[in-house]
């Protein structure tokens, strides 16, 4: 707790320095306003941690500004401890509607005072757990499995873990880049701060900058993704899908390590850690102008590649029970047991879809029946399903698994229409999965026109919201 920021804003200077200097000798950051408009200027500047703000000042009563921060969404998860030395219950209870902690009076117990910032904190960081827990909920933190690959990787996330460098993964589509991404702020330094997870794909083109920059308008503040993750890890995914222009900005910010939100005029300090990650050869797309050069060596500082789950078929029995039980506890679907046969299937299959295939077998598997054992048929049947869906015939041989001369020699004994649509069909879902179901950017990566493109999806049969909807 030593290092939070805390903002003081009372009109008495005496008080002011006093606080300052007593919260600075219990290892605090502290910054002072004599009166509302310097608090939203601290504001502007940097969002504190916590706010001791007096009630009685000269241009605005702190019970005003505190209802100013809470409309304006400014005051986000902070803790607001409120002082005055002419308080009532009134006053008490309406600054606690307006969310704020506590109510202290004038005269300060200096004791109280510090037991109170410590509790306050506390509960600040609790809450920020529990959302992260339920953010998360849905992950796994640790790599499951065995393999020399799975235990080769997990070091290398420990030994990086230790320093504070950039990383970027790299890995297809569902094979776990967000997962290493958690374990590798779990284990570093900053595993008490926030992690913020967000993908490009996600974020509208026209207000990406502003969702990571934050914005200003109209006296009122916009906090964008890099001051949420205060002194914690933001997380980016897909980054190579980022326009231009926003890329621009995040190059600048990483170089001089403060940015501007859209529409401000104070420099910020960025003071979180930067984890991206990408599908792409980002080197591929800085040669081909689509990337900046200079982004990618500030991103590039520690590449980590993450294998494909085919690459290491070995854990898929171990993958399989754990999301099973998993589903189980949280979801209170019936037990079921994977037969040999069953197991034995699933991991020589391909998984062109990697662990986030996986994880929804199994969820279909256990709703699909409550039978004791999972049996071979179900299990072909289920793949037959999803062969069916994404128009293809034997996904470990097409275009996925096998050896290569397997996957030409599938293709090889079809009629050239056929083999050219079923590769045509799943390069396109595959790409549109991959962007979040934007057309447009999968014109880009294709090269073709986008009216070509729509014209082909639909001679295909390929729904771009349906192809998306079937991935989560």
């Amino acid at each position: 707790m030593a290092s939070a920021y805390i903002l003081v804003v009372d009109d008495e200077p005496d008080i002011r320095q006093l606080v300052k200097e007593i919260l600075e000798d219990e290892g605090y950051e502290v910054e002072t306003a004599e009166n509302g408009q310097m608090a939203r200027e601290s504001f502007r500047i940097r969002r504190p941690e916590l706010v001791l703000l007096d009630i009685w000042m000269p241009d605005i009563d702190g019970i005003s500004l505190l209802k100013e921060w809470s409309e304006n969404n400014e005051i986000g998860d902070s803790p607001v401890i409120m002082m005055s030395g002419h308080g009532s219950v009134e006053t008490a209870v309406e600054a606690t509607r307006l969310g704020a902690y506590d109510f202290l009076e004038k005269p300060l117990s200096l004791a109280k005072l510090l037991l109170t910032i410590e509790h306050a904190l506390q509960a600040y960081k609790l809450d920020k757990e529990n959302q992260g827990m339920r953010q998360q909920l849905s992950a796994v933190d640790e790599p499951v499995g065995k393999s020399n690959i799975n235990k080769t990787l997990r070091h290398e996330i420990e030994q990086i873990a230790q320093h504070d460098s950039r990383v970027l993964f790299f890995g297809e589509p569902g094979s776990g880049k967000s997962k290493y991404s958690r374990l590798l702020h779990h284990l570093s330094d900053r595993s008490e701060q926030p992690y913020i997870e967000v993908g490009v794909a996600t974020l509208d083109p026209l207000n990406s900058a502003r969702e990571l920059f934050g914005s200003e308008q109209d006296s009122r503040i916009y906090y964008g993704l890099l001051e949420q993750a205060g002194k914690g890890t933001l997380y980016i995914d897909d980054i190579a899908d980022m326009d231009t222009a926003t890329q621009g900005r995040l190059l600048n910010a990483l170089e001089t390590k403060r940015f501007h939100r859209l529409d401000g005029n104070d420099a910020i300090s960025l003071n979180c850690r930067i984890v991206t990650a990408s599908q792409y050869k980002l080197e591929q797309l800085v040669a081909e102008g689509k990337f900046k050069a200079e982004l990618y060596f500030q991103l590039n500082v520690v590449p980590v590649s993450i294998p494909p789950l085919r690459d290491h078929c070995e854990d898929v029995p171990d993958l399989l029970n754990y999301y099973r039980d998993r589903f189980v506890q949280q979801e209170q679907f019936n037990y079921r047991n994977f037969s040999i046969a069953a197991l034995n299937r699933l991991r020589n299959y391909a998984w062109p879809g990697n662990l986030v295939e996986l994880k929804n077998l199994v969820q279909r598997l256990l709703i699909l029946s409550e039978e004791e054992n999972i049996t071979l048929d179900e299990v072909e049947s289920c793949l037959e399903q999803i062969m069916q869906k994404q128009g293809r015939t034997e996904p470990d041989d097409i275009l996925y698994g096998g050896s290569e001369n397997n996957a030409l020699q599938a293709l090889f004994e079809l009629p050239l229409k056929e083999a050219r649509e079923i590769f045509e069909k799943s390069y396109l879902e595959q790409k549109l999965i991959a962007v979040g179901g934007s057309v447009g950017k999968v014109a880009q990566l294709a090269g073709v026109e986008r009216t070509h493109l729509y014209r082909k999806m639909k001679a295909l049969g390929i729904d771009a919201k349906k192809i998306v909807k079937k991935s989560r």
